[in-house]
């Protein structure tokens, strides 16, 4: 049984960061191996992997849009676009989500107008613009990136929110994970020998969504599993190593078996907490994330509760930065492979 308490923590508001590290491999990087703890850079990954590793990265891209705006009443209003589901409809995180039932009107900047057409929980509507021309081109001139709520004064430019190399649109965050990764990184990975391959998650809400009780369910968010990958999974000569919580959850919900997956597209609903069996990764990289969440529980799964929250004590001690611009940790599981 899942004891929340066991995944809590004090979060101090100026471990969070606000800005990205300059350059992006220039972040810390905490190595959790078994019983031994070490603290390195990002750009020492290639010496700290070996030849036939295998990285697999989430290469979605952020493509949804925060929009402002007022409703039909006069209130003010928040929108997320998240996906389009055609004829100028949108999936959408609106706020107040409560005021905003089937019927209502919302008027947006450069006037924009939706209607709410459909309803659905935590928050989630269907809107559908008014017909408009190049509707596209006008929610990419007055829509903002994205970025979490608790990042609230940065002075980073857009594409630091994306990774290196995002490029399947249809995401509503960074896979943050990603973030530290640069060219002469992935340069001296593949120099040392250690593979690399994509898979495609569309980060959605499901990812962020705090942990209410012991029944959690996952929404669902859209995953793509290339041939390619599957084929370069199946033939690693050594460990399999997830690039984010992103990348894990799309390589175990397609495993059909040890390093076998399925190749194609589905929705992965899958909550991997601890006692959970790995299928595919053997390691992940991932950043430090907020208490009770499911990215926070899968990182459990993988290296062990206890091993966990005693490295994320330390990492406070030693001012490591939290969340999606913060520092990574290079986490191999409980049996890493020789």
């Amino acid at each position: 049984m899942l004891e929340l308490a066991d995944f809590d923590y004090v979060l101090p508001s100026d471990a969070i960061a606000q800005d990205p590290a300059e350059p992006r491999d220039s972040a810390r990087m905490m190595v959790v191996d078994g019983e031994v703890l070490t603290h390195h850079t990002f750009c020492d990954l290639p010496e700290l992997l070996n030849a036939g590793d295998l990285l697999v990265l989430n290469n979605t891209k952020v493509t949804a849009l925060r929009l402002f705006g007022n409703r039909d009443t006069g209130g003010s209003v928040e929108a997320l676009l998240l996906r389009p589901n055609g004829d100028e409809t949108f999936e959408a995180l609106l706020k107040p989500a409560k005021r905003l039932r089937v019927g209502s009107e919302i008027m947006f900047d450069e006037g924009l107008r939706a209607t709410v057409v459909a309803e659905a929980e935590g928050g989630i509507r269907s809107i559908r613009f008014a017909p408009t021309e190049n509707l596209s081109q006008r929610l990419d001139e007055i829509g903002k990136t994205p970025l979490p709520p608790y990042i609230t004064n940065t002075s980073a430019p857009a594409s630091r929110y994306q990774t290196i190399y995002a490029s399947t649109p249809g995401s509503s965050a960074a896979p943050t994970a990603g973030l530290h990764f640069t060219d002469d990184v992935v340069e001296r990975l593949k120099n040392k020998g250690v593979g690399i391959a994509y898979v495609t998650l569309d980060v959605g809400i499901d990812t962020f969504r705090p942990i209410q009780d012991d029944n959690h369910k996952m929404r669902g968010e859209r995953y793509l599993i290339p041939a390619e990958t599957a084929a370069k999974v199946s033939n690693a000569q050594r460990r399999v190593i997830g690039v984010g919580t992103t990348s894990v959850r799309a390589l175990e919900t397609a495993s059909i078996g040890p390093r076998m997956l399925r190749v194609g597209e589905g929705c992965s609903s899958l909550f991997i907490k601890p006692g959970y069996e790995f299928l595919t990764a053997n390691a992940m990289i991932t950043n430090f994330h907020m208490p009770r969440t499911t990215m926070l529980c899968m990182v459990a799964a993988m290296c062990g509760k206890e091993r966990l929250m005693n490295a994320y004590r330390k990492a406070l001690d030693a001012k490591y930065r939290f969340l999606s611009f913060g520092d990574s940790m290079l986490v191999f599981g409980r049996q890493k492979e020789s």
